[in-house]
């Protein structure tokens, strides 16, 4: 099934669907998330049972400021599906989708871990890679460049976004 077959098959279902460059994406509501994978997973034309990514985006200044992208693959018929939801910034929640995709597990908390993104009803959503007493979300477009401020015994060296040149 060519790219445009399949997003004509996926409009039937889904209104916003885009093919650019041979992908397919679709965009949905945040509350639709679950849905419309377990759709897309259950159709046997589509089939698509892999979610081989899940990752996000920020846009600060945006509406939505973040996206979550979920990156689903057809191991029968070849083709891949690209599903996307927007969060506004004050409100960065997103429905898990844990349970129906195994994979979605770690990836969901790398997401927290770095956007600060929460997927309602994760079975363990805490830090993966930082400690738990990290503040902030270091993917965010906000946080300070180089990262933490160093210290030395008598002398410090501060994150890359705040040294000046002498």
């Amino acid at each position: 099934m060519s790219p445009d077959e399949l997003a004509a098959r996926i409009r039937t279902r889904f209104p916003e669907v885009v093919v650019a460059r041979d992908e397919v994406t679709i965009i949905v509501d945040r509350a639709d998330v679950p849905d419309a994978l377990a759709t897309l997973r259950d159709d046997p034309e589509i089939a698509t049972g892999f979610l081989s990514s899940l990752t996000a985006t920020d846009w600060p200044g945006a509406d939505p400021r973040f996206w979550v992208v979920y990156e689903l693959r057809s191991m029968d018929h070849h083709h891949r599906v690209r599903v996307k939801t927007g969060l506004p910034g004050h409100d960065p929640h997103v429905p898990s989708v844990a349970d129906a995709f195994p994979t979605a597990n770690w990836q969901e908390r790398e997401v927290f871990d770095f956007y600060g993104i929460v997927f309602d009803g994760h079975p363990n959503l805490r830090r993966i890679l930082l400690p738990e007493g990290w503040d902030g979300f270091p993917l965010r477009k906000d946080e300070e460049l180089g990262g933490v401020g160093t210290r030395y015994v008598g002398a410090s060296i501060p994150p890359v976004d705040r040294r000046t040149t002498s």
